[in-house]
């Protein structure tokens, strides 16, 4: 029986027919434009591309030069409207985000992105954009609490050219209610950290954390370091590496504090930095020995390794205050 027929019916919708009618209701905005004939407020151009790298530490030679093209991964940065926003933006992403908030799907979060290229970005390259809504999904029951994935599609082209297509997929939910102790119940276990994802490419660095010791990939061909580790050299593509130690001396280079939301065996609110170690590569990782909001760049910081449970050793870096 539809929503309809049950109101014909004499009674109440229940939960099920009232999520059937809305998720109906969402998904007229499928292929509706998100926005038309957008323009990048900049030309493909070279600080952005040395800004990206130098934030990445990706020293590929390809984008360097006379010849040089942007990294793949930067096809939504050409896109995006900064603080000033877009002006080209159409009134349908408003209407539903205005529909699920309005529903108590108030809270939002990143999911993940797709991107496809389909020829290299230049320095001065125009860049437009147009974007729809390309889906909606039916309400959805997440760790965060319950809501609707947003997938919304770009197609950004290069002087005229389509260069590459970016999807990126939303969570728009009501955030679950915080456990409540039942009385009389002893308090549940404190939840585990989640466990790194341990692979052929990276066995020997965990292997390496084991045993105290932060291991550095060391390429045999062009002797570039590089971290996180890699099946190849960013550099010059060798698939032969060795390691270095680290010396375990590092600054903060950048930091986030993480307050919202909140995840199983993390007690926000809490710094996470990226931190330059002294061999001149990058990695994110916890600060411990100060306060969240006593964190700074160019902070000095020190590696230790901490034991979060019987089989999980991490390497984090401390700080001082003095």
């Amino acid at each position: 029986m539809t929503a309809d027929a049950a109101d014909a019916a004499g009674r109440e919708p229940d939960g099920a027919e009232e999520a059937a009618r809305f998720h109906t209701l969402l998904t007229s905005f499928e292929g509706r434009p998100a926005a038309s004939a957008g323009r990048g407020k900049d030309p493909v151009n070279e600080p952005m591309i040395r800004h990206w790298c130098e934030a990445m530490g990706d020293a590929n030679p390809a984008y360097k030069g006379a010849d040089a093209i942007a990294p793949p991964t930067m096809l939504q940065a050409w896109t995006m409207g900064g603080l000033s926003g877009h002006t080209d933006r159409s009134s349908a992403y408003d209407e539903l985000f205005s529909l699920l908030d309005g529903a108590g799907f108030t809270s939002v979060v990143a999911t993940d992105c797709e991107q496809e290229y389909l020829r290299p970005l230049r320095p001065g390259d125009a860049i437009t954009f147009d974007a729809v809504i390309e889906s909606v999904s039916p309400r959805k029951t997440t760790k965060l609490g319950t809501g609707h994935f947003v997938t919304t599609r770009t197609d950004v082209h290069a002087d005229g050219d389509l260069a590459g297509t970016h999807r990126f997929r939303i969570l728009k939910y009501t955030p679950a209610a915080p456990p409540t102790a039942r009385a009389g119940k002893p308090a549940q276990p404190k939840a585990r950290r989640p466990r790194p994802v341990v692979n052929r490419d990276n066995r020997a660095f965990w292997e390496g954390v084991g045993d105290h010791r932060l291991l550095i990939q060391r390429c045999t061909a062009c002797a570039t370091l590089r971290f996180p580790w890699l099946p190849g050299c960013n550099a010059c593509a060798s698939p032969d590496w060795d390691t270095v130690e680290a010396c375990g001396e590092a600054t903060v280079f950048s930091y986030v504090v993480m307050h919202h939301p909140p995840f199983p065996a993390f007690d926000p609110p809490y710094a996470v930095a990226l931190v330059e170690l002294a061999e001149g590569v990058r990695m994110v990782t916890n600060i411990t020995g100060v306060p969240y909001d006593k964190v700074r760049i160019g902070m000095p910081v020190r590696l230790e390794f901490l034991r979060m449970d019987d089989d999980l050793v991490l390497p984090v870096f401390r700080g001082s205050e003095g």
